[in-house]
């Protein structure tokens, strides 16, 4: 089996009627291949340890959702959760996935619930890391403030927003709550992490608060248990969303569920990707 340092990412792009989707992948072998969808602002990028992780004996595909990174498109205001997950199976299906496994984390939850509940014939494993289930006045409150559209201008204003936005989501939850009991316990990545994914933003500054948006919509509490394909919920310990955890897994079927230490660092990204594989090789 290759080393995960040694596996070469790829990165291609799919052409669709409506959209050109980008995508990151790597690996081959017999086993399903594994689908990765990312958490909104960024790109397939931040899944880059799990893409090689597993791409050591499969086919991984890691998409940019419409309106991050590098995928590109129209989108309506007001687009649903359906519209990303459709806009995926169509790219999928362009380049020749038939039945596969699915990660999903937060935003890329939504979009891979959304995904398996529509397609159960096609993924035969699911993973949900992550997601938000928000009582109605915090979401309210979420959709007015969190992922506002941001509008380009001479003074580059949208460029300083951007940059605040990004590096404070690492220390405060919501971003915009800048006090001490919205503080998280996380500490700053290292610069290049941050610029990274500032890039990502930065090339879907007038497009990334809709897939946000629509996972922010989204009833995830009435749309968990319409499930039908053996499913994980997971979450990282140190996630802003573990506090809905418990009830992710009590809403998920079949009641399998993990904490994880996340990928933030070679020793969690092993024990992760350790818990990970083992529910998807009980489904292989």
């Amino acid at each position: 089996m290759p080393d995960r340092n040694t596996i070469k990412i790829r990165r291609g792009f799919i052409d669709l009627p409506a959209a050109q989707i980008h995508f990151r992948h790597a690996g081959e072998g017999g086993r399903r291949p594994l689908v990765l969808i990312h958490a909104s602002p960024a790109s397939s990028r931040t899944l880059e340890p799990l893409l090689q992780a597993f791409a050591s004996d499969r086919r991984v595909i890691a998409p940019d959702t419409l309106g991050n990174g590098d995928s590109t498109g129209p989108i309506e205001d007001g687009a649903d959760i359906s519209f990303f997950a459709e806009t995926c199976m169509a790219a999928l299906t362009q380049i020749g996935i038939g039945e596969f496994d699915l990660y999903g984390t937060h935003t890329g939850g939504s979009i891979a619930m959304e995904i398996a509940i529509a397609y159960p014939e096609r993924v035969k494993g699911l993973i949900l890391d992550g997601l938000g289930l928000y009582e109605p006045d915090f979401q309210t409150e979420l959709l007015e403030r969190y992922a506002p559209a941001l509008k380009l201008d001479h003074q580059g204003m949208y460029l300083s927003w951007i940059w605040h936005f990004v590096r404070d989501t690492y220390m405060f939850w919501p971003w915009y709550r800048l006090d001490k009991e919205h503080r998280r316990p996380l500490g700053l990545p290292s610069p290049r992490v941050l610029h990274d994914k500032v890039v990502d933003v930065l090339k879907a500054a007038e497009t990334y608060h809709h897939p946000y948006r629509a996972a922010m919509r989204n009833d995830k509490r009435a749309r968990l248990p319409l499930l039908k394909v053996p499913t994980l919920a997971a979450c990282a310990q140190d996630d802003m969303l573990a506090r809905y955890f418990d009830e992710m897994a009590q809403l998920t079927p079949g009641g399998k569920a993990v904490l994880t230490k996340g990928i933030a660092t070679p020793d969690a990204l092993h024990d992760t990707v350790q818990a990970f594989r083992a529910f998807l090789d009980a489904n292989a």
